[in-house]
């Protein structure tokens, strides 16, 4: 019985380990996408560190990314940048790899 509730624990760890490591990965894929589409409205540095963040809170209205794109593209449209929903979704998964590659590189 402990061979088995070794590895119930053991799967259980690696589970929370990959949900932890796939939040990180949405989470810097939220801030390239928010920097990303505040170069594109011409914000400052300051305006675009804080529409970055604003992105990433975005990502937890609801389950999935289409929170976040409606947040881009409205936020892009009203700022008379013209966009549509498939290059944000192109973008958004440009991002994600991105974003996964600069969390590999940072696990050494």
């Amino acid at each position: 019985m402990t061979t088995f509730d070794d590895r119930e624990k053991a799967f259980e760890n690696m589970y929370a380990r990959d949900q932890e490591m796939q939040f990180k990965i949405t989470a810097r894929r939220n801030r390239l996408l928010g920097e990303w589409a505040a170069g594109l409205m011409g914000l400052s540095e300051v305006e675009r560190e804080a529409y970055a963040k604003d992105v990433i809170r975005a990502d937890f209205e609801e389950a999935g990314d289409g929170d976040v794109v409606r947040k881009l593209l409205g936020d892009l449209t009203s700022a008379g940048v013209e966009i549509d929903e498939a290059r944000i979704q192109k973008e958004l998964a440009n991002k994600t790899v991105d974003a996964r590659r600069h969390f590999i590189e940072a696990q050494g």
